[in-house]
């Protein structure tokens, strides 16, 4: 009797499993957003743009792109910097620093929101030496980026640090007997095999700052064309019942945001290709 070859799937019931994620995907992100869309397609081109291009909506997608983008920058390096010394070294207290980073993922976004304000007003621990200095930092655009990197740091430390624990130390210890020097160990050995999740990290803390809403309106002090971000924008457009203009400002987000995000995940998949396989 000929044998039957059995074709056996890694998933068990493969359909079934594939049907139930892509409903639950359609229920949870798919619908929501085309019903943004076909919301925003009930203005016309004429209504759109003059929504968008008003002072107040300009400077509200200013100030939230282009901290959260150096908030995300700052968090980059910092974040390199904190993965590499609680992977590379050992030192008394790792373990508690190394639960810290997961702080901003735990508090909630209000706790955090009225913490740093009260540690950065003029009156505050922080907030205090700095305005003796002659810098204000609540209640300005200042204390926005400072919120923004608060939340985002741990992003890039999480998304680096399992990379960085596998990249064996005699890799480099291996460059350095060839003749590399330290700056060209980083640059042409560590720095290429951590570009993906660094990345990674860098698109992961970017969105999470652009959409941040609760530990932001504390200490931005929310003054219109000055510290005002996009998503209290849309709340307060909400409140006024001009669910238009609301529409109108989600909908860039959510553009920009994608395309940001997909020109990231590219450079990622490109630095990925670049990277010998270990």
């Amino acid at each position: 009797m000929s044998a039957i070859a059995v074709r056996r799937r890694t998933l068990p019931g493969f359909g079934l499993t594939m049907g139930l994620t892509l409903t639950w995907l359609s229920i949870i992100i798919l619908i929501p957003l085309a019903g943004l869309f076909l919301r925003s397609l009930e203005l016309s081109p004429e209504q759109f743009w003059n929504i968008l291009s008003s002072r107040r909506t300009l400077n509200a997608l200013r100030v939230s792109f282009g901290l959260a983008f150096a908030a995300a920058c700052v968090n980059l390096v910092m974040g390199s910097i904190i993965v590499w010394a609680l992977v590379r070294y050992r030192f008394p207290g790792r373990r508690i620093f190394d639960a810290i980073v997961d702080v901003p993922f735990a508090l909630p976004t209000a706790v955090a929101g009225v913490a740093l304000t009260s540690l950065f007003a003029e009156k505050g621990w922080l907030g205090a030496p700095l305005a003796a200095l002659g810098i204000k930092v609540a209640f300005t655009p200042v204390g926005i980026f400072v919120a923004m990197i608060f939340i985002g740091i741990p992003f890039v430390v999480r998304t680096v640090q399992p990379v960085l624990q596998d990249l064996d130390p005699e890799i480099e210890e291996a460059a350095g007997s060839l003749g590399a020097s330290r700056w060209q160990t980083i640059t042409r050995v560590i720095l290429p095999s951590l570009a993906p999740a660094l990345l990674t990290g860098l698109a992961l803390a970017f969105a999470r700052a652009v959409g941040e809403y609760g530990s932001v309106i504390f200490i931005a002090g929310n003054l219109p064309n000055v510290s005002e971000i996009a998503p209290l924008l849309i709340v307060i457009r909400l409140s006024e019942f001009r669910y238009a203009d609301a529409t109108a400002i989600a909908v860039v987000m959510l553009v920009v945001s994608f395309v940001i995000i997909f020109a990231v995940n590219r450079l990622q998949r490109w630095a990925r290709d670049r990277v010998p396989a270990q």
